[in-house]
């Protein structure tokens, strides 16, 4: 049970910095940082069934295709995969030569024995150590003082040291971790790093890392923001330290915690590709850099393909990517609204002849993800017509005119409310035949036609099919269209006309457009015509519209054949 004060249970698990002449609130992200993707290590240990070999190198090869030079292969001390899979790599030469592989291992002599072995022959590589620091593990998990577990830190930063000299034709990297930096005290962090820093003689030439991370997230962003500002000024060593940020999203707040510590100072972000990892997860790295994007900073990873990347994080961990996913899930760059979708039509209409990308509802163009428009307009009970007349137009060229759209979306409400499901835009086409098409087969249909021109008149003879009954019919009129109103000699009147071609090449088609009035009553009803002659289009969609004028009661078959006759 929640408790009515839970300021009697918990309290503040980080410590305030005091930094009033804070700069990172005025700063902007203008480039990107460094990217460390931690998928086949934070996000491997955090899956049900960890990855096996095959699986991490197909997941590696997709990390370097996406652009990352910083790699964390995994926990070769730890696991005989990881071990294995490291052997792989190097052996077979698979790591490219501006890819730097990195390990994790922790602060123990023969641990960090076993990691060195695992990267013998390699020609770049991170080695990366890591222990806690915070008052909590001090107390209850290591039963040591701020000095003890500096201790740990130096002896194993003098350890990789020797060990690594043994192997010169190895581009080593060293990082540290001060494990749960963000409930560390900012002076004990401060001094085993520069402890570190000092053995590992970082500068300029020599550059050493410094992870700092958020290993739980305990603190709102900008708490974070302020601690990494802190320490970006007070290191020591400065120039020859990249400060890299590895954060959790216990709170939710990874994203934007990591995007403040870029602007306070950080060089690095570790992450997983779509924010795997221990509990809630890693930092989402593609969200980040898909923000970057979005605001026309080149975020150096290529996401141009970001269902062949969903595919392989889901095959190789298991987990799905969630719909809603920022930037990857197949509903993100979707609209059900109908207010939304008129607007993203609208829009769309202005953007054909615009470079800047404007649009309403979507902050990033689907087609640079490679994803194409057709789920942008999703369409059930509750969408309007903007998005039906969206999905007709893109998918089938058919512009539907203002009267039409609304009346037609209503058909469609109706059969999205019967069904309880959204309509794909196949199903709205075909609905659309059925309903302004097809009605040309009902009652009143045209077997026959032939045209002639009669001193620049136009001449129809057809035969029609009213109900089972063939009748001859006759008329005369400055074009077919009128022609055939006049073969017809019913009491109706053309309101609307239009046509337009729905495909291209030899075989195209026409689509004919067409809205009747029956004269004296104000009702009236649109048809459709689809044929590859225009003239035979234009006849259907007559037929069409007085079809449905007689489903809808306001003309009647004795009328017709009264006319006929």
């Amino acid at each position: 049970m929640m408790l009515a004060d839970p300021s009697k249970k918990y309290r503040r698990m980080y410590q305030r910095v005091d930094l009033p002449d804070r700069q990172w609130p005025n700063n902007e992200i203008t480039k990107a940082p460094i990217w460390m993707s931690t998928d086949l290590r934070d996000g491997n240990q955090a899956i049900f069934e960890p990855m096996d070999i095959d699986q991490k190198f197909k997941m590696f090869q997709m990390l370097v295709k996406i652009g990352f030079k910083h790699i964390e292969i995994g926990f070769p001390s730890a696991s005989q995969v990881d071990f294995d899979f490291t052997r792989k790599l190097i052996e077979e030469n698979h790591i490219p030569d501006d890819v730097y592989i990195e390990v994790l291992v922790q602060a123990r002599d023969h641990l960090i024995e076993r990691t060195f072995e695992s990267l013998v022959g390699a020609k770049r590589a991170i080695v990366h150590i890591y222990n806690a620091n915070s008052p909590t593990f001090r107390q209850k998990v290591l039963n040591v003082d701020a000095n003890g577990s500096k201790a740990l830190a130096v002896n194993a930063a003098k350890k990789i040291k020797e060990i690594a000299a043994q192997y010169p034709e190895t581009e080593w990297v060293f990082q540290y971790s001060p494990e749960c930096f963000s409930a560390t005290e900012l002076e004990v962090a401060k001094d085993v790093c520069d402890a570190v820093t000092e053995i590992w003689e970082a500068s300029a030439d020599n550059k050493v890392i410094l992870n700092l991370p958020a290993t739980v997230e305990v603190s709102t962003p900008n708490v974070y923001a302020d601690q990494i500002e802190w320490m970006h000024r007070n290191l020591a060593r400065r120039d020859g330290v990249i400060i890299s940020v590895h954060c959790h999203n216990d709170r939710g707040c990874g994203i934007a915690a990591s995007e403040l510590a870029i602007m306070a100072g950080a060089d690095r972000v570790e992450g997983c590709v779509f924010g795997n990892g221990e509990r809630t997860g890693n930092v989402d790295v593609a969200a980040i850099a898909l923000n970057m994007y979005t605001q026309g900073v080149a975020p150096e990873l290529d996401f141009s393909n970001i269902n062949e990347v969903i595919a392989i994080i889901e095959e190789c961990t298991g987990l799905p990517v969630h719909p809603r996913h920022p930037y990857a899930g197949d509903l993100v760059f979707t609209a059900f609204s109908g207010s939304h979708q008129d607007a993203i039509k609208k829009g769309f209409e202005f953007q054909k002849n615009e470079e800047i990308w404007d649009m309403p509802y979507l902050p990033i163009d689907p087609k640079d993800l490679g994803r194409d428009y057709d789920a942008v307009i999703r369409v059930n009970s509750q969408s309007g017509k903007g998005g039906i007349a969206y999905l007709l137009e893109s998918h089938y060229n058919v512009v539907l005119p203002r009267r039409l759209q609304i009346e037609f979306s209503q058909i469609v409400q109706q059969h999205t409310d019967s069904n309880g499901t959204e309509i794909s835009a196949t199903e709205i086409w075909n609905l659309f035949q059925d309903t302004y098409v097809n009605a040309k087969q009902q009652h009143y249909t045209a077997k026959n036609y032939r045209l002639s021109d009669v001193n620049g008149t136009q001449a129809i003879e057809l035969e029609v099919d009213i109900d089972g009954e063939i009748q001859q019919l006759r008329g005369e009129g400055n074009g077919p269209i009128s022609a055939f109103l006049n073969a017809l000699q019913l009491p109706i009147d053309v309101l609307n006309y239009e046509e337009r071609s729905i495909s291209s090449g030899a075989n195209a088609k026409a689509l004919t457009l067409i809205e009747i009035q029956v004269k004296g009553t104000g009702k009236s009803a649109f048809g459709a015509g689809i044929h590859d002659n225009t003239v035979t289009s234009s006849i259907e969609a007559i037929l069409a519209s007085t079809n449905r004028l007689i489903e809808q009661g306001v003309l009647s078959t004795d009328q017709v054949a009264a006319a006929a006759v």
